[in-house]
């Protein structure tokens, strides 16, 4: 019985483990030829080195760090490898084993025999392995080296790795080094077993080489992952002269389609044609599915049509090409030729075509694939299943992917995962993480798609718990080092307001792409930290290429803090790149201008945009409704619904805070009903929150009161505190008061709240009440936030804080307040209202009290021209003595000013707000 190898029927088939280590220098001869023309023959015999025995791992040199640029003539010993690993026993100890009683007498028989070698052989030839192995231990004499493949063989073929090594321990230790059929014997079973370091080892003790060694080693480094090791191996394959065949070049394409390196696949495809193997189907299906992987499909097709003879293989390489570099159409229409041409489909090709159908959103189209699958018996397969399952949770179906993860016999990671990709995706994060539950239950071991998922899941739940435990379990795994992972983590960190710790992660990232960067500038702004954002990402332009994802995240941040300047220059890489006509940028670069009062840029950007939905028409409304333009926002309103644009709930909360700022009670009466009648749209808490508002604002208090009680849901803190704020409007302090204490039983700790009920109190003159409510803030630790204000000049950012004296302009700023305090005090418009108890004419020191809108309003008027524009962003709302103090500086400088703070957008002009005074009676 003749055992011959796998390598032999498939030499592409290697293990994907490794570990690093670099050979001994036996190869100095092979790589300092002189001429580095190749040579007709297959083999190069070399003399045997002198060359100590290789140090231990530990004692490696380490490799170069860019092998790419090591010259063609270094020894073997700098060969970049493996991940490096902690010194180990090259071979197990050899340990005699206890043998069956027929086993026993089948060496007893033979193990006096003159040949012990041909014993072995024979031993072999049956398949006993045990018997074999304690004949090679007990003998004295070493076998020869056809005894030595045989068994080397079996072991492959048996997949016995410590059988194997126990082998190879006794060939080392009695050969200086290995002949071409016993090297090759031991390097094929070797890297079949994942020992990529052993086999280098075997290989530099080699003296003759054929093509055959090196393509087991250049496939076995590819298969290993060490992809730019396998393409150096390569090189000095075709520098020692050894003439490729057509199965080394399947080999070196893969690990070119898998860096990605275009360059270097092309040079192999000239290698391919220089050498005659320009006809081979299976190395033209290589070159496909390299081209593929580049990001070339244009070549790929190419290569797919020059072909005179095809395979299945080809067909599914060329459609899953097209596919992986987002041609679905494209694949699918060569699928139907394919079927056209009585090409029949295997499992892989139905596979990837249902993958494709989902990401079509072709429900038709899928499940016909699915009644292929089931007519040609694939429908049990795992491979398909799982693909069905990506399917159906592509097209937002996950009942079907249920269904069909239950009926599955056996399940695998991949069946796991995408049961948790799928409900995440489509908005379950719930399920995906009880799936992940149940999946750590029957003992499945996740991998970094797995735990990729599953920390999306808690970024979507707030669940750091959940996530920090899959943090753990991905070190422990080794998955920090893959950049899904990493990403997942950063965005989990940033949404669970833990953005220090996201911070943490990315610094010790080995790299980072658009994602990592997107992940962080969104996280900053996520938690209020725009300036770390507008940061990250002037650092990020240096060195990675921005998308949308991260022109919108940025442009975010610009919007929050007024940088409108910046956000102008951010709109100019926009274009620069060629982005932002379709999807969410032009909704962000709407929102950007209105929030920074440039309403007629964000009119024209609104108008530019092609393909406009439902959020950019809620973005330019909010910005009409923003700017106190109530009348212009219905009728866009009006505008939308005429397009055929279908209004949703962010629609009417914009329409009913523009009722409320107007005053607009019958127009927000009929939105109100509108909804549920002629919408369908069934009115949430924010909806309730603006009618309270609305009613409470006009003086209808009671109407309000009765309003709240009559609701179908339970109000919220939201609800409450509009009626506060309505009744701290009016001064009616016995609903007021009532409405506070619902309030802070919801929220006892929002400092904001207490400071509504203070400003009550302050604008009643119950002082003594106010006092109290002060120092159950003081007893609570409820400190307010400070005031921050925020103006833009020159393209610089500076921010103020409430009584701050820090800024270098401090003086000019208090030199050009109390020129403005002069000018209102000789026009006689100086305020004298006040909020103490005494009720006294204001000072000069009580009017400019250091608040930090003021403080941004007189550093924007020295250091802007004449006659321009002060935008200022604040984060809380505008007390009433500022506002009223800021409309006067308008007038008397004539200057258009913009202060957006928490609440609304104030525009000052000429004495007067956008705002009309609402809320600051």
């Amino acid at each position: 019985m003749s055992l011959t190898p796998l390598w032999l029927s498939h030499p592409l088939c290697l293990s994907t483990r490794a570990r690093r280590a670099s050979g001994h220098e036996i190869g100095h001869a092979l790589l300092t030829s002189p001429s580095p023309n190749l040579s007709k023959t297959s083999r190069l015999r070399l003399p045997a080195p002198c060359a100590p025995p290789p140090p231990p791992p530990s004692e490696m040199p380490r490799p170069p760090t860019n092998p790419t640029l090591n010259p063609p003539f270094l020894p073997l010993a700098s060969l970049p490898s493996a991940r490096a690993l902690p010194p180990t026993r090259l071979y197990p100890e050899k340990r005699p084993r206890r043998l069956s009683s027929a086993a026993v007498s089948v060496v007893a028989s033979t193990s006096f025999s003159a040949d012990p070698s041909a014993e072995l052989r024979a031993l072999c030839s049956h398949g006993q392995l045990a018997q074999a192995l304690w004949l090679l231990e007990s003998s004295a004499e070493p076998p020869d080296e056809d005894a030595y493949v045989a068994l080397f063989r079996l072991c492959e073929w048996r997949r016995a790795v410590e059988p194997g090594l126990r082998a190879c321990a006794h060939a080392d230790e009695r050969h200086a080094w290995f002949g071409l059929r016993l090297g090759n014997a031991m390097l094929s079973m070797l890297v079949r077993f994942g020992e990529t370091w052993q086999a280098w080892r075997v290989f530099a003790k080699m003296p003759e080489r054929d093509v055959f060694s090196w393509n087991i080693m250049v496939g076995g480094y590819g298969k290993a992952g060490l992809l730019e090791e396998a393409l150096d191996l390569y090189h000095r394959m075709m520098w020692a002269g050894v003439r490729p065949d057509v199965y080394t070049f399947p080999c070196v394409l893969r690990s070119c389609g898998g860096v990605p390196d275009w360059r270097m696949g092309r040079e192999v495809h000239a290698h391919v044609l220089r050498f005659g193997f320009g006809g081979e189907v299976d190395v033209l299906n290589a070159l496909m599915t390299m081209y593929a992987k580049c990001g070339d499909a244009v070549a790929a097709r190419k290569v797919f049509d020059s072909m005179t003879m095809m395979d299945c293989i080809s067909w599914n390489a060329m459609i899953a090409g097209h596919f992986e570099n987002d041609e679905c159409n494209t694949g699918l229409e060569l699928f139907l030729t394919m079927l056209e041409d009585e090409v029949q489909p295997n499992l892989m090709t139905i596979t990837s075509v249902t993958v494709a159908s989902g990401l079509l959103s072709d429900i038709s189209f899928a499940k016909e694939m699915h009644g292929l699958a089931v007519k040609r018996g694939f429908a049990t397969d795992v491979a398909f299943c799982n693909s069905l399952i990506q399917m159906y949770a592509s097209l937002g179906m996950m009942g079907q992917a249920r269904t069909v993860f239950s009926r599955m016999d056996t399940r695998d990671a991949m069946s796991w995962t995408a049961m948790i990709s799928g409900y995440e995706k489509n908005g379950f994060p719930d399920k995906a993480l009880e799936v992940y539950a149940l999946m750590e239950v029957n003992n499945v071991s996740p991998d970094d798609i797995t735990i990729a998922s599953a920390l999306a899941a808690c970024a979507c739940l707030g669940r750091l718990d959940v996530g920090v435990k899959l943090h753990e379990l991905a070190e422990s795994k080794g998955f920090m080092s893959y950049i899904v992972v990493a990403n997942a983590l950063l965005e989990m960190y940033a949404k669970s307001k833990h953005i220090d710790k996201a911070i943490e992660v990315f610094k010790c990232m080995p790299e980072k792409d658009v994602v990592s960067w997107s992940s962080m500038i969104a996280g900053f702004c996520f938690n209020h930290r725009n300036f770390e954002a507008l940061y990250y990402f002037r650092h990020m332009l240096a060195d990675v290429k921005p998308n949308s994802v991260t022109f919108i995240a940025a442009l975010a941040a610009c919007a929050a803090t007024g940088a409108l300047r910046s956000g102008r220059e951010i709109h100019a890489h926009v274009l620069r790149h060629g982005i932002g006509s379709e999807g969410y940028l032009p909704n962000a670069l709407i929102d950007l201008y209105v929030k920074c009062g440039q309403t007629g840029y964000a009119w024209t950007q609104f108008c530019a945009h092609g393909a406009k939905d439902v959020v950019s028409w809620n973005t330019m409304l909010a910005g009409f409704v923003a700017h106190g333009h109530g009348d212009t926002a219905l009728s866009f309103f009006n505008q939308m619904v005429k397009t055929g644009e279908c209004p949703d709930e962010v629609t009417f909360v914009a329409l009913l805070c523009a009722c409320s700022r107007g005053g607009m009670v019958s127009e927000g009466w009929e939105l109100f009903h509108s909804m549920t009648e002629k919408y369908s749209i069934v009115p949430n808490l924010k909806h309730y929150a603006c009618m309270v508002d609305l009613l409470s604002r006009v003086g209808q208090l009671a109407e309000a009161h009765n309003f709240i009680n009559e609701m179908p849901i339970a109000p919220d803190a939201a609800v409450w505190g509009a009626l506060l704020n309505g009744c701290r409007i009016h001064r009616h302090v016995e609903l007021g008061e009532l409405a506070a204490k619902y309030v802070l039983e919801l929220e006892p700790n929002d400092a904001g709240y207490h400071v509504l009920l203070c400003d009550l109190y302050a604008d009643a003159g119950r002082w003594d009440k106010l006092a109290r409510v002060r120092k159950t803030m003081r007893d609570k630790g409820l400190d307010h936030d400070s005031g921050c204000s925020w103006v833009e000049v020159k393209g610089v950012v500076h921010a103020f804080l409430t009584d701050d004296e820090s800024h270098p302009q401090i003086r000019e700023i208090n030199t050009v307040l109390e020129g403005i305090y002069e000018r209102m005090k000789a026009s006689g418009c100086a305020p004298v209202e006040s909020h103490s108890p005494e009720d006294k004419e204001v000072s000069k020191d009580d009017i400019f009290c250091g608040h930090s809108e003021r403080l941004a309003v007189a550093f924007g008027l020295i250091n802007t021209a004449p006659g321009t524009l002060v935008s200022v962003t604040k984060n809380q709302y505008t007390c009433q003595s500022c506002h009223r103090i800021l409309k006067m500086i308008s007038n008397i400088v004539r200057r258009d000013i913009i202060v957006r703070d928490s609440n609304q957008l104030h525009h000052f002009k000429d004495g007067s707000c956008t705002c009309g005074d609402e809320g600051y009676v």
